[in-house]
């Protein structure tokens, strides 16, 4: 044991500089092993002796002083370039902080280059067309690390009701409608293949000639003839008994009886594309995200298409010279807190996924949050924005408010020549623009908005150039410290801080020939974000958006409610309601799969005549071929129906409906998901029709 500790001793160099500073570890070594003394040296070298000052004699709570050396391995290993990278970085960003250095200085605002779309026009159409050809060719990425306890909801965010007419989870819609793109994109695909799709007819003694002579006689109907294949079927010997004794033909003793096989033919899709969805998870969300997508059968993709990557916590900071804090509840623990979005670079990076994707031909990665139900909604056009403009970098947009509390997209430009374009802070925007020869600071333009557009926080990316550049970072991102200091003197903390990143912040680290763009379209068809909790959302100054349970679902409605209005129906204006001390609009409860209608232009192609829908009404359509024609709702229409029925919904439907009940968040007898919102649903009467099997079908009430 002595020659252990001695060696032990000697490789972590335990010498006068350190001995000292660490008895307890000291007289703990021998319970080590080589990469743990490694690792406790780093923790001596970086000044963190203080973890080990309340260390007991060897033999007393010797597995935690182990777990605790397990825990330093995880933070290491999941920091690029490890533990003594994290704290290095730490000193000089909180160096920074105390001074009140401006991350700022030196560069000058102006407005970047970028896409502002008008849902419904022909250039958004054209968009439109083009995102959904390239999303064969795309990966998407979930960033969904969070519970749902800022909400008021204690399970995980995505398995939240996005809208609670049709009772679809965000990550059902998000799911579903990936499935509704990918087959769009693959039907899309085939329509433009110029490839001669082959045609193999299989014909048999009586018909193989006639065959030949109706094709040749009717120009092969079109086809080239070297498209067209024919292949004779032989027949086999017939069977008399059940010792499979030969059949003699009757009308010839001398021939045996033959007959046809029946061959049945599996049908087979036609796209292979499957488009693969990454989920980006914590200790806190992975077993519940597991679990829900299991017992929900993965909502309809195939489990190989979905990749869970864990993200793991960073060690907490105690000061200004970045000693890790220790866990009041426990000694042997490190205080840990989540490092933000901009993990998802390095998780992507480290697990080759990437790569894989490279191999396979895919050339666009899309990012987005965790509960935004409109987003799909934009992601088709803004694909193809990414792709006619070629961008390295594209951020989704809405217009802003100046000095709206929603960060701009920006092009910084340095005094050394340098540029970058990226998303500034609503609160650092205004005074950069004020001391950069802007008086005004953020205003709005002519257009009633500000000029730098609102970041949400859906990216995507170019898979190539963005694989170039991680493999010079490794997936780092630019990191900062929000410290929350006890007084002016910026000595000491109220409670520890950690370092932190953001995914958007990727593109501070492209050379400037990087081309990084933007597409701004409007709120009400990209942005509904559900991240405050009823308390909160009632606070929010009239005027501003509530970002809650309530307002994300009204947004729902009112965003299929114009999509309507856009495509020729006759929709009726919202009335205003308060539920949960929040005044929101409410418009008629429209809801459908995204595989009914993910594009402008397949809505409009199933929606024809003149159709009305009253305030008060409801609508959920689960089909993809339901057509609406001369339609009138007043009251709940409920249509359901598989891919291949084609059903035509006309005529009048006219019942009580289903109205909205407002209910107290504080009620605990009403579940959270519901409390959150304000209201629950009544389903009074409807006309409700599902349709199992294939064919055409009209509903004339």
């Amino acid at each position: 044991m002595a020659s252990t500790a001695t060696e032990s001793l000697s490789k972590l160099d335990l010498n006068a500089d350190f001995a000292p500073s660490a008895p307890n570890l000291q007289h703990n070594l021998h319970l080590l092993t080589p990469q743990q003394i490694e690792l406790a040296k780093i923790l001596l070298e970086t000044g963190q002796t203080h973890l080990f000052e309340h260390w007991a004699e060897p033999g007393v709570e010797d597995d935690e002083k182990k777990a605790f050396f397990d825990q330093v391995a995880r933070l290491d290993s999941s920091y690029p370039g490890g533990l003594a990278s994290y704290i290095k970085t730490a000193r000089e960003l909180l160096s920074d902080s105390k001074a009140g250095k401006n991350p700022f200085d030196g560069f000058t605002p102006s407005v970047p280059k970028g896409e502002v779309l008008t849902y419904g026009d022909n250039n958004f159409i054209n968009f439109e067309d083009m995102g959904v050809k390239e999303a064969r060719k795309a990966a998407f990425v979930l960033v969904a690390g969070g519970l749902g306890e800022r909400l008021g909801y204690n399970g995980i965010k995505v398995a939240l009701p996005a809208e609670t007419t049709a009772g679809t989870l965000f990550l059902q819609n998000y799911i579903e409608s990936i499935l509704a793109l990918q087959d769009a994109s693959c039907r899309l695909a085939q329509d433009d293949c110029q490839t001669k799709i082959p045609l193999v007819i299989m014909t048999s003694d009586d018909t193989h000639a006639r065959t030949i002579e109706l094709l040749e006689s009717n120009s092969y109907f079109g086809m080239e003839p070297t498209q067209v294949k024919l292949l004779k079927q032989e027949k086999v010997a017939c069977l008399d008994d059940n010792d499979a004794r030969l059949a003699v033909d009757l009308r010839n003793k001398y021939r045996i009886q033959v007959s046809v096989i029946t061959l049945t033919l599996k049908p087979h899709d036609d796209c292979q594309t499957k488009i693969p969805l990454v989920i980006m998870t914590s200790d806190d969300t992975h077993a519940r995200t597991i679990e829900l997508l299991e017992s929900n059968s993965y909502f309809g993709m195939e489990p190989t298409q979905v990749k869970l990557l864990k993200q793991e916590k960073v060690a907490c900071l105690d000061d200004n010279d970045a000693r890790l804090a220790v866990d009041l509840r426990n000694r042997y623990r490190i205080q840990t807190k989540p490092h933000g979005h901009g993990d998802v670079h390095a998780l992507l990076f480290s697990s080759g996924i990437l790569k894989v994707w490279h191999d396979a031909g895919l050339r666009w990665v899309l990012f987005f949050q965790d509960t935004n139900g409109l987003l799909f909604k934009a992601i088709p056009a803004a694909l193809g924005v990414s792709a006619t403009r070629q961008y390295h970098v594209n951020s989704l947009a809405v217009p802003r408010k100046a000095k709206e509390a929603i960060g701009g997209i920006t092009k910084l430009t340095h005094a050394d020549g340098r540029t970058m374009v990226i998303n500034v802070e609503y609160n650092q925007l205004d005074p950069l623009l004020r001391a950069t020869g802007n008086p005004n600071g953020d205003v709005n333009c002519e257009t009633g908005y500000s000029p730098f557009p609102g970041n949400i926080n859906q990216l995507i990316f170019e898979l190539g150039p963005y694989i170039d550049e991680l493999t010079k970072t490794g997936g780092a991102i630019k990191e900062f410290v929000n410290p929350k200091y006890k007084d002016a003197s910026k000595t000491s903390f109220k409670s520890s801080t950690r370092l932190e990143c953001m995914m958007q912040d990727y593109p501070k680290t492209l050379p400037p020939s990087a081309r990084v763009g933007f597409t701004v379209m409007d709120a009400w068809l990209a942005y509904a974000p559900v991240k405050n909790n009823p308390e909160d959302a009632a606070k929010v100054p009239k005027g501003n958006p509530y970002h809650s349970a309530t307002s994300g679902e009204m947004a729902i409605y009112r965003a299929n409610s114009l999509i309507l209005r856009k495509v020729g129906v006759q929709v009726a204006d919202p009335v205003v309601q308060v539920f949960n001390g929040q005044e929101v609009e409410v418009w008629p409860r429209i809801t459908w799969k995204p595989k009914w209608g993910l594009t402008f232009a397949e809505i409009k192609r199933k929606v024809c005549g003149s159709s009305t829908i009253s305030q008060r009404s409801t609508m959920v359509i689960k089909g993809r071929n339901v057509f609406l024609e001369d339609l009138s709702v007043d009251g709940a229409l409920l249509i359901d129906a598989v891919d291949d029925a084609e059903v035509k919904v006309r005529g009048s439907v006219q019942n009580k409906g289903w109205t909205l009940e407002n209910i107290d968040y504080k009620d605990a007898s009403v579940p959270e998901e519901l409390r959150i919102r304000g209201f629950k649903i009544n389903k009074i009467e409807q006309l409700e029709k599902n349709y199992c099997e294939s064919g055409n079908f009209t509903l004339e009430p």
